[in-house]
């Protein structure tokens, strides 16, 4: 492996790095959980839109079912955050996906009983979305810990995820024309043991050190940014000191010392407040506008084609991550959000369907590698000891506005028109790219080689 570093005059050369293996036996166990598991999560729309609509159900009550595994997820996540970081991850990680495979067990039964009542199903995708609360903080700690190249980690799990959500809806549609919508059900809990199994199997290594910078020339405005820097990181060596000592402290006390965790990091509130403001504007909206714009314009199968590609450019998007290595993640990251843009200014615009295709593969392309800019930047730059609490209070943040821009989107476009709507999106998505790389503590955050 070669990492950029600076000449005697100032150019950039290659410096030679031990290799460091990222397939170890536990990392692949991993891998293949998040792999199964992504599988049966990308399965679940299409059985439950096509079970409850074969049922008599109305398209509202699909959207309600859709929407409480949701709610549920993002109301408990925050408090998951803090039990992950006082108990073995794993563990929680384990026992989340034993409650889902009951529950989705209990789903099947239901559908191929024939008798699906809406509220059995609502009250399957509460306990569902509290365990996908308690399941996923634990991922961050998980893939640092397994992983001797965070960012290597983060690219090979995006990459899967994506392949999987490519795969799992054309299996379920295919499921349901041949079985029902139970059969789905019942695979879809099959994954939750799978993933059950692979985790269980797997060890974690103990805490990672904290990770150290190397030394380097810096000039005189990257001096006084450094001199901020550290005066910065006092405090914040001071929260977490504080933080470690009081463990054992109570969920209110837990919460407090995690978001102390996100306040003493400018880069990571600020970029959480400009990734609401995305959400709400721009990623939200565009959904359902795009769905609804192609659907009406072209047909279901423009849509059908649009999203696969869409899935692809997250394909490439994370191998993508997996090879580059940026001095400055979140900088480089910018760059990814704004490729975001291509998506909505292509279906607004107007334009044919193969470019709107090539402009959902750009977009795909930039957020996944946005995504693994971001989470190697948590995983690297935050101590293990709040690190759950702190991915928990990044997801929390992530979607809380996603539902809120959506539902805002029809009313939008119903007084200025769904193009205008998506070409704003699109000038949104700009200007939090140009936002992003304007806030110097985003920008000049230096990345931190991992001591594996």
């Amino acid at each position: 492996m070669r990492a950029r570093a600076r000449g005697r005059h100032g150019d950039t050369v290659l410096a030679r790095q031990p290799e460091r293996r990222l397939w170890t036996r536990d990392f692949s166990l991993f891998f293949l959980s998040r792999a199964v598991a992504r599988l049966g999560d990308t399965m679940l729309p299409v059985a439950l839109a096509a079970g409850l609509l074969q049922d008599g159900h109305s398209a509202t009550s699909v959207g309600v079912a859709m929407a409480v595994p949701t709610v549920s997820w993002a109301v408990l996540v925050i408090f998951a955050g803090v039990i992950a970081d006082r108990v073995d991850p794993r563990r929680l990680m384990i026992g989340a996906d034993l409650v889902r495979l009951v529950s989705q067990s209990c789903a099947a039964g239901i559908f191929f009983a024939g008798h699906v009542a809406l509220w059995q199903v609502l009250v399957i995708g509460l306990v569902n979305g509290g365990a996908a609360a308690v399941f996923q903080p634990g991922v961050a700690s998980t893939v640092r810990q397994l992983s001797a190249d965070a960012q290597q980690g983060n690219g090979a799990v995006r990459t899967v995820e994506a392949v999987m959500s490519l795969v799992g809806p054309t299996v379920a549609g295919l499921l349901v024309a041949v079985t029902s919508a139970g059969s789905v059900f019942a695979v879809h809990a099959g994954t939750y043991a799978a993933s059950a199994l692979f985790l269980w199997a797997l060890r974690l290594p103990g805490r990672p050190a904290a990770p150290k910078s190397a030394p380097a020339k810096t000039t005189s405005t990257e001096t006084a940014a450094a001199a901020t820097t550290a005066a910065t990181a006092t405090t914040t060596t001071t929260t977490e000191s504080r933080t470690e000592s009081s463990a054992g402290g109570g969920m209110r006390q837990g919460l407090r010392e995690g978001w102390s965790a996100v306040r003493v990091r400018p880069w990571l509130w600020g970029v959480l407040a400009l990734w609401g403001f995305f959400a709400l504007t721009a990623r939200g909206p565009a959904a359902p506008l795009i769905a609804t714009e192609l659907v009406k314009e072209h047909d279901v199968t423009a849509f059908g084609l649009v999203n696969s590609a869409l899935g692809c450019g997250t394909v490439v998007g994370g191998l993508l991550a997996m090879r580059l290595r940026p001095a400055f993640q979140l900088r480089a990251g910018a760059v990814g959000v704004a490729a975001f843009a291509a998506f909505p200014l292509a279906v607004g615009s107007g334009q044919p369907v193969p470019v709107i295709a090539a402009g959902a593969v750009v977009a795909g392309l930039g957020m996944a590698f946005w995504g693994v800019m971001w989470a190697t930047s948590i995983q690297t730059q935050v101590p293990h000891e709040v690190l759950n609490r702190v991915y928990a209070y990044d997801i929390a943040g992530s979607i809380a506005f996603l539902p809120v821009g959506e539902a805002l989107a029809g009313p939008a476009a119903g007084l200025v028109g769904r193009r205008t709507m998506l070409l704003a999106g699109a000038a949104c998505t700009l200007a939090v790219s140009v936002a992003l790389l304007s806030v110097p503590a985003i920008r000049r955050l230096r990345r931190v080689d991992d001591q594996g």
